[in-house]
């Protein structure tokens, strides 16, 4: 080969590396430009309560997860119509039929909770009362429940919090007046008919107000240990590898110590997960985030709530939504 045909073939090489380069740097920032639009056209909704429940549905929206404001004047979105008329712990998710459910506790000692539906968060379906407890007649309530769709059984699970008088007598005496908790479940997939509530999650202490979200493979539970005598009072992290069990042994408090805590609302955000809690005592909200669910970042102190906010959920949302709103 002559010393010009080189100088070609090296000017060629040179020329088509620089093109790789540019169409790699533009698919590149092609991919970051998708990325920001996707974050741009969400927000996060959270969905809550006031006082004692009894007016309703409460809304919030927030751009970037600390600051929050409340939607329509933070007048209630829905007033509660069955059980004993209470609407506390509203829990809200969007399934994969684009419909968002919702499920509540409707009374301090119903043995059942609510249920509803809606495709716009602002018209909703007539409320049920689903007789969760129907099988245990001796149940005392039916506390704070939950939903969760799970891709893999494909069926929405709903979870929540009883106590069965008598059933755990060791634990029974370290809890406020009896008031001893286990998580009950029940499933279904079309809100017509349900599988038989059974026992989804019992550590071997009080416990109430679990909630899911999913990581990775792993389904990830934070849970209220409930214990009174002597007080725990904090949130804590288990996992397992099916929603059917077995539940690993728990990891240790997460949230500050000698603060009495509830309500965990979990979700996923630009990278994080974010665990919201109220702080019943002081009156007060925190939140934690974390990229592993075992290194926390306390973000409390730049953290703003509408006046009153009590606990329930949060969920991220297309912008339109909550202009809809």
């Amino acid at each position: 080969m002559n010393s010009r045909c080189f100088r070609v073939i090296s000017e060629l090489s040179r020329f088509v590396s620089v093109i790789l380069c540019c169409l790699v740097l533009a698919a590149c920032a092609t991919d970051d430009s998708q990325l920001a639009a996707t974050d741009n056209d969400t927000v996060l909704l959270f969905a809550s309560f006031r006082g004692n429940g009894q007016d309703g549905l409460h809304l919030a929206v927030s751009e970037d997860g600390l600051n929050w404001q409340a939607l329509r004047q933070d007048q209630s979105f829905l007033t509660p119509k069955v059980g004993t008329q209470l609407m506390r712990d509203p829990v809200i998710i969007q399934g994969p039929d684009q419909q968002f459910h919702m499920v509540w506790t409707s009374g301090w000692e119903d043995a059942g909770i609510g249920i509803a539906h809606s495709s716009n968060l602002k018209d909703w379906s007539e409320q049920q009362f689903l007789p969760v407890m129907a099988d245990f007649p001796e149940a005392r309530n039916a506390w704070a429940p939950e939903i969760f769709y799970d891709e893999t059984t494909q069926r929405y699970w709903i979870y929540w919090a009883s106590t069965l008088p008598g059933k755990y007598p060791d634990t029974e005496k370290q809890a406020d007046k009896g008031w001893d908790h286990r998580i009950y479940a029940t499933s279904t997939k079309e809100f017509k008919t349900y599988s038989p509530t059974r026992l989804f999650y019992e550590p071997g202490f009080n416990v109430i107000d679990s909630t899911l979200i999913q990581q990775g493979n792993e389904y990830v539970m934070i849970a209220k240990d409930e214990t009174r005598y002597p007080p725990a009072k904090n949130l804590f992290i288990t996992r397992a590898s099916s929603l059917e069990g077995p539940w690993q042994k728990r990891l240790a408090a997460f949230t500050p110590s000698g603060v009495w805590v509830e309500g965990p609302a979990a979700v996923f955000w630009r990278g994080w997960y974010y665990v919201y809690y109220d702080q019943y005592i002081d009156h007060s909200f925190g939140v934690m985030r974390t990229r592993n669910f075992t290194d926390w970042e306390n973000l409390t102190p730049q953290l703003t709530m509408p006046p009153g906010t009590r606990h329930g959920s949060v969920l991220v949302v297309p912008r339109s939504l909550v202009g809809s709103l």
